[in-house]
C-alpha cells in the first residue's frame, strides 16, 4: 500500500518541480496580465480565464490520462497522433480556416477561441520519433533505415511549420531530434550531413526572411534599431536590469505597462526578473535546470527504449523552450518568440506542456519497483 501511494505520482521529485513551475506560473502570469489594463483594447480578465479554462484544466486533465494510459496503448498511439497533429497544422495554411495574426497563419478559429496544432505537433513528432528510433536502433547505419526516414519524420512537419512561418517551433523540434538520433545510436557521417543541410537552410531562410535577417541584426547590435526591431530587447534589458538583486516586488513591475511588448507573452521573464531580481532570476533558471536534469534520470531509467528516447525528447523540448525565451530576453541569444511553458500566454502550449509531463511520469512510473520507489 505504501508502494503505490509512493508511485502515485510516478516521480515524486519531478512532479514537485512541475507544480512548482505551474503554480509560480499562475502567479507570474497573473501580475504580468495586470499590464494590460493600461493598454486600449486588451482583455485582461478573459485573457487570464482562458489560460486557466482552456488551458490549465485542460493540461492536468491530459496530465493525469496519459499518466495512467497503459504504454502498450500509449505507443499505438503514436502514429495517429503524428498523423492528425500534421493534419491539423495543414489547416491552419487554408484560408478560411487558419486564422492569420500579425502575418503568421498558426492558428485555427474555434469560435470562441483559438488553437496552436504547432503545440501538440512538437510532441507528436517527439513520440514518432522515439518510436521509429526504438524500432530500426540495430540498423541506423543504413541511410534506408536511419537518415532517410529520420529527415521523412521531421522534414514533413517542419516544412508545414516553414511555410506559417513558425521558424522557431523548427528549431526546437529540430534540436530535440537531432539529440535523439544519435542518442539512438546514428553514425558520426549522419552528423555531418544534418550539420551541413541546416546551416544551409539556415542561411536559406535568413536571406529569404526579412524578419529573421532583422532578428540577427538586432543580435549583433540590439541599440541599433532600439525603437524598432531592437525595442523589445532594450526592454527587456531595462525590466531586468531595474529589477536589480531582490526586485521590486511582485506585482511591481513598471515595464509591463505599456513598455514591454506581450507581456503575458514572450516577455515575462522580464517581468518576472523586474519583480524578483537577480535572485529570482537564477531560481528559476536553476528550476528549469532541475527540471531537465530530473527528466533525463528518469529517461536513463525507463525500461524501455521508446520510453527512454521518449522522455529525453519531451525534457529537451522543453528545456531548449525555456532557455531560448530566458537567454533572448537577457540578450544572449536571438529573439524567437517561444513562450516561456508553463508560465507565458497561451492555453495550446500550456496543455501541451502539461501532456508532455504526463507523459514523462508514465515512463517514470514503469521502471523497475526498486527505482520507482527511490
Amino acid at each position: 500500500m505504501k508502494a503505490s501511494r509512493l508511485n502515485l505520482s510516478g516521480d515524486r521529485v519531478f512532479a514537485i518541480i512541475v507544480l512548482i513551475l505551474v503554480v509560480g506560473g499562475i502567479a507570474l502570469f497573473a501580475s504580468a496580465a495586470l499590464g494590460l489594463l493600461a493598454r486600449a483594447g486588451a482583455a485582461p480578465g478573459r485573457i487570464a480565464l482562458t489560460q486557466v479554462l482552456l488551458g490549465l484544466i485542460p493540461g492536468i486533465i491530459a496530465l493525469f490520462a496519459l499518466r495512467f494510459l497503459s504504454p502498450k496503448l500509449l505507443l499505438k498511439l503514436v502514429l495517429p497522433a503524428y498523423v492528425i497533429t500534421i493534419l491539423l497544422t495543414l489547416l491552419t495554411l487554408i484560408p478560411g480556416i487558419g486564422q492569420t495574426i500579425n502575418g503568421a497563419s498558426r492558428w485555427l478559429d474555434l469560435g470562441f477561441t483559438t488553437v496552436q496544432p504547432g503545440e501538440f505537433l512538437k510532441v507528436s513528432v517527439i513520440l514518432m520519433m522515439a518510436a521509429y528510433l526504438a524500432h530500426a536502433k540495430q540498423k541506423l547505419q543504413d541511410f534506408k533505415h536511419g537518415l532517410i526516414p529520420f529527415a521523412f519524420i521531421l522534414g514533413i512537419p517542419s516544412l508545414l511549420l516553414i511555410m506559417q512561418p513558425n521558424t522557431s517551433t523548427v528549431l526546437v523540434i529540430g534540436g530535440a531530434c537531432i539529440a535523439l538520433y544519435f542518442l539512438a545510436g546514428a553514425p558520426w557521417r549522419d552528423f555531418a550531413i544534418i550539420f551541413g543541410c541546416t546551416v544551409l537552410a539556415g542561411v536559406i531562410l535568413v536571406i529569404n526572411r526579412p524578419y529573421l535577417m532583422n532578428r540577427v541584426q538586432t543580435f549583433i547590435d540590439p541599440s541599433a534599431n532600439a525603437q524598432t526591431s531592437g525595442y523589445q530587447i532594450q526592454q527587456s534589458l531595462i525590466a531586468i536590469g531595474s529589477g536589480g538583486l531582490l526586485g521590486r516586488g511582485f506585482g511591481q513591475s513598471v515595464q509591463k505597462f505599456n513598455y514591454l511588448p506581450e507581456p503575458v507573452g514572450d516577455s515575462i521573464f522580464a517581468v518576472y526578473g523586474e519583480e524578483f531580481g537577480f535572485f529570482g532570476t537564477v531560481l528559476l533558471v536553476l528550476l528549469f535546470v532541475a527540471f531537465a536534469m530530473r527528466g533525463l534520470m528518469i529517461a536513463a531509467e525507463a525500461s524501455t527504449q521508446f520510453g527512454a528516447l521518449a522522455v529525453t525528447g519531451l525534457t529537451l523540448l522543453i528545456t531548449f523552450s525555456a532557455f531560448l525565451n530566458i537567454g533572448a530576453m537577457l540578450g544572449i541569444l536571438p529573439l524567437t518568440g517561444l513562450p516561456l511553458p508553463f508560465i507565458s500566454h497561451g492555453g495550446t502550449a500550456l496543455m501541451a506542456a502539461l501532456a508532455s509531463v504526463g507523459i514523462i511520469l508514465n515512463v517514470a512510473a514503469h521502471r523497475t519497483k526498486k527505482r520507482a520507489m527511490a
